[in-house]
């Protein structure tokens, strides 16, 4: 990571007050931001990036950081995350997520994950932990679309809530404020709600413009559960893996550059506003400082009427980007199977 110290750390004049940033309450009363930096580098940008990343976007005014474990760069963002609390950031003004990989859902493992990642980020406690994804199927970093871990096996209720006893106790112990899931579907959460004793404050899901997941959405509100969405931009930056002909992009929508154009601002920022006054949370990515400041900007001021809020809502082509395909554990599958279309969980 590019040196910094105490010094480099000056709060932006021409920032956000991170008071500003419209915020919601979770279901065990904690607050969380409705924006944070995502922390996914894709394939093409280093930890070392994405770490200055993060010093830059508190700088601008940035209070949230996703993280998560297989990302492999949770020690760089610690070194960064140290020169903002050294620079004069209160620790309880950070919100902090990080998520337990595939590989670590075995009993004890959960701990060790969490354990490891605070060292990493050089915390006390996590505000958010999440399980990544509902299966414990793994696999290497860059590998193809094709790949398929041979020991991969399908949602199992009972394997999944002994993963979820491990991050209830993580709450018993102090580490983490708040648990939550990513991935899930509301087949898998129909069954996992009943069992559970800490119901989970977040699901993190894919939700784009394009791929509105409105029956998804709608269950985890009713619920009480605060959806967070990743790829709100529609991904451009996602790796070559999860790109698929059929792919649309977001911001090139007739309907989000015309509302785009109406208000004199980026189409990425008409996918942000239209996603946060929805209801949900939202994690884009981004290492330049003037996306730092148009993407908390666009949430302070100049709401989307009604109106363009319906016209968006129409433009849902239920594309999914982000589609799991490593996941799968049989050869003959397509990676529909994961998300339970029918309403159904495969096996």
């Amino acid at each position: 990571m590019t040196e910094k110290n105490n010094h480099d750390f000056t709060i932006d004049a021409e920032g956000i007050d991170p008071n500003a940033v419209p915020s919601y309450t979770l279901n065990n009363g904690v607050r969380i931001p409705s924006i944070g930096l995502g922390t996914f580098g894709s394939d093409h940008v280093t930890a070392e990036t994405v770490a200055d990343a993060v010093i830059g976007a508190a700088e601008y005014g940035y209070r949230m950081f996703d993280c998560a474990s297989v990302y492999c760069n949770e020690k760089e963002i610690g070194q960064a995350l140290q020169v903002i609390l050294n620079g004069g950031v209160p620790r309880e003004e950070l919100f902090i997520t990080s998520k337990v990989w595939n590989n670590m859902h075995g009993n004890g493992q959960v701990i060790e994950s969490c354990k490891q990642s605070l060292q990493d980020l050089q915390l006390d406690y996590l505000d958010l932990f999440l399980v990544h994804w509902p299966f414990p199927n793994s696999h290497p970093p860059g590998c193809s679309v094709d790949s398929l871990n041979p020991e991969a096996k399908p949602y199992i209720h009972q394997d999944y809530m002994q993963t979820w006893d491990q991050m209830q106790q993580l709450v018993a112990m102090g580490l983490v404020r708040s648990i939550g899931t990513s991935n899930m579907t509301i087949a898998k959460l129909e069954l996992m709600l009943p069992d559970c004793s800490i119901k989970p404050a977040v699901n993190e899901m894919e939700n784009h413009p394009h791929f509105q997941q409105p029956e998804l959405f709608d269950y985890l509100i009713k619920h009480s559960i605060r959806p967070v969405g990743f790829c709100p931009l529609g991904s451009p930056g996602r790796p070559e893996r999860d790109r698929t002909p059929d792919d649309s992009v977001d911001m090139e929508d007739p309907v989000i550059v015309q509302v785009a154009q109406a208000h004199g601002i980026h189409p990425a920022a008409v996918c942000l506003k239209w996603a946060v006054q929805r209801g949900l949370i939202v994690i884009p990515f981004s290492a330049k400082k003037r996306n730092f400041a148009s993407n908390l900007a666009c949430l302070t001021s100049d709401p989307l009427t009604d109106e363009e809020m319906g016209r968006i809502a129409g433009i849902d082509k239920k594309c999914r980007l982000v589609k799991g395909q490593v996941f799968r554990w049989r050869e003959d599958q397509n990676w529909e199977d994961l998300w339970d279309e029918d309403g159904t969980i495969a096996n």
